[in-house]
């Protein structure tokens, strides 16, 4: 899931004063060094999602000293992270009412104006608005105002949310949250060919950047003329990035149940190979004699062993080891898999049926060759959906 600035942090970024170091004013940055110490481990127990104990540490240095702006701050973080929008709406209050020039304090309620709906959107953007009259440097808040201003789209606004995005984007080139706010306008827009220019960029600045790397996985996985075991392979490689996934192992589940699909192919080949072997309906006056010579039967077995060691096991034995895994993964997990790969040993077993025994009538072989196709001919137009 991408994180909005909300979510990232207001006033701190794990540990770190929102503001780039050299932009800070000499009085502020010595605020910051000079941190008390229950704030800043407060902090660092916001940082770990420990938040009911970093409120009673700032709840204890409030205590102290009522007018520590950054523990006011702090504090706001934790109810709106806990979705305490009214005690974290309180808490920025408080700190703008000791320090109305706090950017930070400022920029997080904002962010919580947001979090109350569209009814606080107008307070959301005068917040913001002032958050860039204190700091007209830094990238965060115009991704927030673009997102106030796009989101939901408006025609009157639009034209400014753009700017706003790409202004965010100018002041942190390399933040992956400018970008996606710049995605995000270029989603509404339905410029896919912006979109994919934008994912490409942020995965050059994060490769591990999940949204971006589902997305372009998937683009590449469902291009046309990608086979099926292509495509499980940019999964698996994705994944190896992103493991926990939701996205990129639902796209290799896909993949994987579309190779097992291709056994079926390969079965209804050997059926077929095997039928004609036999002659199984012969023209009249044209059938040949019954039972099969011994060494056209053993042709064709080396026929149908060839099919399945280059279709199959060959293929099956180049896959990467996950892919591999995932295969017995989903065959475990899948009952339409499991269905397909019967259907293909019944097709394969009555092709091995009809060619090998010296049959010598036609009839149990014609039988045998239906038993073998009907399963996949009632099912293989049904199930495809489920390999999309």
């Amino acid at each position: 899931m991408v994180r909005d600035g909300a979510q990232r942090g207001d006033v701190r970024q794990r540990g770190r004063d929102v503001r780039r170091p050299g932009r800070l004013p000499e009085a502020e940055a010595q605020a910051v060094t000079t941190e008390h110490p229950l704030t800043a481990r407060a902090g660092a127990l916001i940082e770990l999602e420990r938040y009911d104990d970093a409120k009673a540490l700032l709840a204890r240095r409030l205590a102290e000293d009522p007018t520590d702006v950054r523990a006011w701050t702090r504090l706001g973080r934790c109810h709106q992270l806990t979705k305490d929008h009214a005690e974290a709406l309180r808490a920025t209050d408080e700190a703008l009412a000791i320090a109305p020039e706090d950017y930070n304090a400022m920029l997080l309620r904002a962010y919580v104006l947001r979090s109350l709906g569209l009814d606080r959107r107008e307070e959301a953007v005068q917040a913001v608005r002032a958050a860039i009259g204190l700091n007209p440097e830094y990238f965060d808040a115009y991704t927030l105002l673009a997102e106030l201003l796009f989101l939901p789209p408006r025609q009157e606004t639009w034209q400014e949310a753009v700017e706003m995005a790409r202004e965010a984007v100018r002041l942190g080139p390399e933040e992956v949250n400018a970008h996606m706010t710049l995605w995000k306008v270029a989603a509404v827009a339905h410029d896919t060919e912006w979109m994919d220019q934008i994912e490409r960029r942020i995965l050059q600045l994060d490769p591990t950047h999940s949204f971006a790397l589902e997305r372009q996985t998937a683009k590449a996985a469902k291009a046309p003329g990608v086979r099926a075991a292509d495509a499980a392979e940019l999964y698996a490689g994705a994944l190896a990035t992103a493991p926990t996934s939701w996205s990129l192992n639902r796209g290799l589940d896909h993949a994987t149940y579309r190779l097992l699909r291709g056994t079926r192919w390969l079965a209804l080949i050997c059926l077929v190979c095997a039928g004609a072997m036999v002659n199984l309906f012969p023209e009249e006056g044209e059938a040949p004699e019954l039972p099969v010579p011994i060494g056209t039967r053993l042709w064709v077995l080396v026929v149908m062993a060839a099919i399945w060691a280059f279709g199959a096991f060959r293929r099956y034995r180049r896959l990467r080891a996950g892919v591999q895994l995932n295969v017995r993964s989903v065959l475990r997990r899948g009952t339409w898999s499991r269905i397909v790969l019967a259907q293909a040993a019944l097709a394969l077993l009555c092709g091995l049926l009809i060619a090998e025994v010296p049959w010598t009538e036609r009839t149990v072989p014609q039988m045998l060759f239906w038993v073998g196709l009907a399963p996949t001919a009632a099912t293989i137009w049904f199930d495809r959906k489920k390999a999309k």
